[in-house]
């Protein structure tokens, strides 16, 4: 009886991909595309699960409390380095999200596709599974994020030739050269734009004395950020606090001097596809000559990062088209062609 109930519930559910990042989740539905991007972000009351307005303080509305609560408030990122880093939090937000899409809270059991880090563990794998389903997901189907990513920007990934993608997200690197239909060499590191923002924290405090909260961090990296000397460098004006009186204070920085707080999060990207291209089969490093590598993720918009990645492989390299949505628009390929691309794999495996 349960399981027919379960069947005529899923029936009337909207089966969905969700790249369940650091920074943001995006959900994506057949036929429709990404219909939902918010900060993965959830506000409670301090030391419990319990969300603000009535669960409503969860996505966008919970990061611009973040830095700025009272002593009442937790403004919480159950995610972390690409990882489930608090269960209960992360079971809440993706509960709000998948009811959210369906615009109910009643009857929904949908099918989710969810995106993971290649690096992660068994169980860091079945912790994602168990809180989708206690989130409500009738079936929970899990696909390593390099391959995703690769999808979404239409990689020929099913052809006996190297791809190489380079996903940059919020807490994790991947990197993959992936030939039929499966990955042939992955390198995941937790350098991205988490590791990005704190690299800013951290040289605003030793040169300026100054403490800026991560917010700030992420508007100084997105506005005047750069991975290579621009034609025309920028600054900007920044506030925080001074450490040594505890007031107000604010200063101008330029582009330059967030090129070189910016130095090490860069180099260690750099190093993890050096890693993964010396290891890859010569024949598919043949292939990468000519496709060369595909960067996608949030930190793939980093200035000049391309540029660096070109200089450092002696590979063509690329950001794809939409490369904040890569990965989710990757699952919803998956969702629509899980059979067919679930055999595959599979059938690739017993060869």
């Amino acid at each position: 009886m349960f399981r027919i109930l379960d069947r005529l519930l899923g029936m009337f559910s909207t089966d969905m991909g969700i790249d369940l990042g650091t920074a943001n989740t995006l959900v994506c539905v057949r036929g429709e595309g990404i219909i939902l991007n918010e900060p993965s972000v959830v506000a409670v009351r301090k030391g419990t699960t319990q969300v603000l307005n009535h669960g409503e303080a969860v996505g966008l509305a919970a990061k611009e409390m973040l830095g700025k609560t009272p002593g009442t408030i937790q403004a919480i990122r159950p995610m972390r380095n690409g990882v489930i880093a608090n269960f209960e939090i992360a079971e809440t937000m993706l509960r709000y999200f998948i009811r959210k899409v369906h615009n109910r809270s009643w009857g929904v059991r949908p099918r989710v596709v969810i995106a993971i880090p290649s690096g992660i563990t068994a169980v860091e794998k079945q912790a994602v599974i168990n809180s989708a389903e206690r989130a409500g997901a009738r079936a929970v189907h899990l696909i390593e994020e390099p391959l995703a990513a690769a999808i979404g920007v239409g990689l020929p990934i099913t052809e006996p030739r190297g791809c190489m993608i380079c996903d940059i997200g919020g807490g994790t690197t991947e990197v993959a050269v992936i030939s039929l239909a499966g990955i042939v060499r992955s390198v995941s590191i937790r350098i991205a734009g988490d590791e990005m923002d704190d690299a800013i924290t951290a040289w605003m405090r030793k040169n300026y004395n100054l403490a800026i909260g991560e917010q700030s961090a992420e508007k100084v990296k997105i506005n005047i950020g750069s991975a290579y000397p621009l034609r025309k460098e920028m600054n900007m004006e920044v506030r925080g606090r001074d450490i040594s009186i505890g007031l107000p204070r604010k200063i101008i920085v330029t582009s330059e001097e967030i090129r070189d707080a910016l130095r090490e999060p860069v180099e260690g990207i750099v190093n993890s596809i050096k890693e993964a291209l010396e290891d890859t089969p010569p024949e598919l490093s043949a292939d990468l000559v000519e496709m060369g590598i595909v960067m996608a993720g949030g930190g793939s918009l980093l200035r000049g990062l391309h540029q660096v990645l070109s200089e450092a492989t002696g590979l063509p390299v690329r950001v794809a088209k939409d490369p904040l949505t890569a990965v989710a628009r990757g699952t919803g390929v998956f969702l629509e062609q899980l059979d067919m691309l679930r055999g595959k794999l599979k059938e690739l495996e017993e060869v």
